[in-house]
C-alpha cells in the first residue's frame, strides 16, 4: 500500500502534494486543527504530534494548530464531531485482521468518522462468514484496497514490540505475537 502514497516507499513527497493541491483547486497553506490526548497514551504525545506538525509545516501547505484535551474529555468530545483531525490508538483485542476491519470500516463504527462504504461493508461480512482461508485472505485484500483508496482514516505512528535479552536466552521471538501479551514460559536459556 506504501506505493500509493507520497514517494511510494513510506516517506513523503512534497511534490505529490502539492500537485494534489493544485489539481484540486486548493491555495495557499491549510489550516489544520490538530488534536491529541497528553495523558492516555503516555507523554510522548506531544512530542510526537509536534513531529507531525513540523513535517506538515515544513512543506508549505499547511498551518497546523496543535490542540490537546485530557482524556476523560477527550473520548466524549471526539464522537461528536468536536475535532476534526485527531489522535486515536489501537490494540487489537484478538489476533484476527477482522480486528482492524469491523471497529474501524462498517457504517456507526467505533471511531463514529461517518464512514459508509456499502462495498466494504460487504466484504467485510463476507469475510467474518467464510472458514476458507484463501477465500478471506482474497476478500481482506480486496477491502484492503478500497481503503486505501478511500483513506477513511489515516494511520501516522506505530509502535512496536522488542524484547533486549542475554545472548543465554533463545526462543524470544515468540514471545511476543500480534496479541501483546509476552509469553516469557516459552523462553529458554542456552
Amino acid at each position: 500500500m506504501k506505493s500509493l502514497y507520497g514517494d511510494g516507499n513510506g516517506g513523503p513527497s512534497v511534490y505529490k502534494a502539492k500537485k494534489r493541491f493544485s489539481d484540486a483547486g486548493v491555495t495557499g497553506p491549510v489550516t489544520i486543527n490538530l488534536q491529541y490526548n497528553p495523558d492516555h497514551y503516555g507523554p510522548g504525545s506531544g512530542d510526537e504530534y509536534a513531529k507531525v506538525k513540523d513535517q506538515l509545516e515544513k512543506s508549505g501547505l499547511f498551518k497546523v494548530s496543535l490542540q490537546s484535551t485530557e482524556w476523560v474529555q477527550y473520548s466524549k468530545d471526539r464522537t461528536k464531531d468536536a475535532y476534526p483531525v485527531y489522535q486515536l490508538g489501537w490494540f487489537p483485542d484478538y489476533s484476527d485482521a477482522d480486528n482492524y476491519l469491523t471497529p474501524f470500516f462498517v457504517k456507526d463504527n467505533f471511531l463514529a468518522n461517518h464512514y459508509d462504504n456499502a462495498e466494504v461493508q460487504g466484504l467485510i461480512a463476507q469475510q467474518q462468514g467464510t472458514d476458507d482461508k484463501a477465500k478471506r485472505a482474497d476478500l481482506i485484500s480486496q477491502i484492503q484496497d478500497l481503503e486505501a483508496k478511500d483513506l477513511s482514516t489515516l494511520p501516522i505512528l506505530q509502535g512496536n514490540q522488542i524484547a533486549v535479552v542475554g545472548k543465554n536466552l533463545s526462543d524470544v521471538e515468540q514471545t511476543l505475537d500480534a496479541a501483546f501479551k509476552v509469553r516469557a514460559a516459552v523462553v529458554s536459556k542456552n
